[in-house]
């Protein structure tokens, strides 16, 4: 499934290797054989994150990167051997703003896999209201393999280094090119993380890992309950985690639903859909401010505009030199930018690529360049994308049929062809990943399940497609769903819905109050279209933007 994440900080720390710093606690395993982790330890943040803290100062009168704090936790490898060797997670807290004792601790996790979970916590903190920072800390953390955890997964640093081949169609010169890529990022991750490596991190990366890190955390912060707010891939954890552990839920929130069935191939093949859906749309937004963009007076004029360019870049991608920094733009860097305008409806993404993209039929290559454009050389930070792979390659058996994923991909790109090829690349190291695949946890079939869950949804999410959050709703017996009908938005808590009977004030009534909506599932209607600020500024009609 691709690029399930929720927003994240981007900064991050380089591979240390295992080893914990002076202010990391040790921990014991107890005769039971079951795991016991040390007391967090909190002390001043590295300067990496205080820095990436600071991205969130401006959002609300509390400066995060004043109050932010960490510790480093131990953690088993192998949890089946609790005695054997250790891996670091990386924790941060944000402490409530109130007087006395916190109301409690709520860990939160923004998705991906592969999303980087310590700054997290500095956004969602950032993102609450006045009397949540009252009440709550807000626990982030790294999961195993991401970010400031250790040991940090990474493969090829130089693997999306632009321009990549194109995407194609399933030519079969394509497919040669890009499963020859595939394959040699699979084995560097092996080579590097596998068996016979110094931390043979690949077999010990599954989601039911993360489950028990959370677990392991919730005994480290010295509660009975978990209390969390899981986005995106978050909410498979929150699922996951409420299944094996539902005896230890407190309150738990999932936002941007992931299907508990179709874990992972058939997942993409859904998204495909979804996203070519959503791209459709927003070509139609483009066209009806065509006095701003110029590119179409309608959705089908503005697609095909589009899809020219792509096929232009393709064959011959641009480079643009600015400052002594060359970066490029093929048709992969334009399809993997300009998807964002699919995961949410905002002002500031909908119109800065519906800009760039009229820049360009004007002339102006600096301006598409800085939008689309990555660099041509040095390397870049891989983790997100080799944790991405590491965990859904390893959840489960992906087909070991090319043939089938061939077939597959053919059958949706001819009505659906934004996004699936792109999805097909994205996700084939899987088809040589290193790992021994593992069996998912049949969601929801517990006799500990919890009975208060609270769901959010937006029935047009492209990521996590609605159909899969109903499905989730049924079988996560007794939770609650709040959908916001007709937006587009992927994770729709904090997304600016302060109305009264919005989004967040459900949101608010749950953690603050213990408060479920008085029905099993409630609708609450969407904030309307973003309009271009040139729209705004002359007066055009248009709907309220996010």
């Amino acid at each position: 499934m691709k690029k399930l994440l929720a927003v994240a900080a981007t900064a991050g720390l380089g591979l240390t290797g295992l080893g914990l710093g002076a202010t990391s606690a040790s921990a014991t395993t107890g005769t039971s054989g079951a795991f016991h982790p040390a007391s967090l330890a909190w002390h001043t943040c590295q300067a990496d994150i205080l820095n990436g803290a600071k991205a969130y100062d401006s959002l609300g009168p509390v400066q995060v990167s004043k109050i932010i704090q960490c510790a480093e936790l131990q953690v088993p490898l192998d949890y089946a051997h609790p005695d054997g060797q250790k891996i670091t997670l990386e924790l941060t807290r944000l402490p409530h703003q109130g007087s006395g004792a916190a109301k409690g601790d709520i860990l939160v996790n923004p998705g991906g896999p592969g999303g980087e979970g310590a700054l997290f916590g500095a956004s969602v903190y950032a993102r609450n209201s006045a009397p949540m920072q009252a009440a709550y800390n807000v626990i982030g953390f790294d999961p195993r393999g991401v970010g400031f955890s250790t040991p940090k997964l990474t493969c090829d640093v130089d693997y999306s280094n632009a321009p990549r081949p194109e995407y194609g169609t399933g030519g079969r010169q394509d497919d040669a090119t890009w499963l020859e890529k595939s394959k040699n990022y699979a084995d560097a991750c092996a080579r590097k993380f596998g068996r016979g490596a110094k931390v043979d991190l690949l077999d010990h990366i599954k989601t039911i890992d993360s489950v028990h890190d959370m677990d392991t955390i919730r005994q480290a912060l010295g509660h009975q309950k978990l209390d969390y707010y899981g986005a995106s891939y978050g909410t498979y954890l929150g699922q996951v985690y409420a299944t094996v552990f539902g005896q230890n839920v407190g309150r738990m929130v999932l936002d941007g639903n992931v299907t508990p069935k179709n874990v992972w191939y058939d997942a993409q093949l859904t998204q495909d859909v979804a996203f070519n859906k959503n791209m459709d749309y927003y070509f139609g937004w483009i066209a009806k401010y065509d006095s701003t963009y110029h590119l179409g007076t309608t959705q089908a004029a503005v697609r095909s505009y589009y899809y020219a360019l792509q096929d232009k870049l393709a064959a011959h991608p641009l480079t643009y030199t600015s400052g002594g920094n060359t970066v490029a733009v093929g048709e992969d860097e334009l399809v993997d930018n300009i998807q964002n305008a699919a995961y949410r409806r905002s002002q500031a993404v909908w119109n800065s690529y519906a800009a760039a993209l009229s820049a360009y039929k004007a002339g102006d290559v600096a301006t598409f360049a800085g939008t689309f454009g990555a660099p041509t050389t040095g390397g870049s930070d891989d983790n997100t994308f080799a944790v991405y792979n590491a965990v859904q390659c390893s959840d489960t058996q992906w087909p070991t049929s090319w043939n089938k994923w061939h077939a597959d991909a053919v059958r949706v790109n001819r009505t659906n062809p934004f996004l699936t090829w792109s999805n097909v690349w994205f996700n084939a190291p899987c088809l040589f990943w290193g790992a021994k695949a593992g069996t998912p946890v049949k969601v929801g079939q517990s006799k500990n399940l919890p009975s208060n869950i609270l769901m959010f949804q937006a029935t047009d999410d492209a990521a996590t497609p609605y159909a899969g959050a109903l499905e989730l709703h049924k079988v996560l017996r007794g939770s609650h769903l709040v959908v916001q009908d007709g937006d587009r938005t992927h994770c729709i808590v904090h997304r600016g819905d302060l109305r009264p009977g919005g989004v967040d004030s459900y949101f608010d009534a749950y953690f603050l109050n213990g408060t479920l909506p008085k029905a099993d599932t409630v609708h609450v209607s969407q904030l309307g279209d973003p309009t271009p600020p040139a729209a705004t500024q002359s007066g055009q009609a248009g709907a309220r933007t996010r």
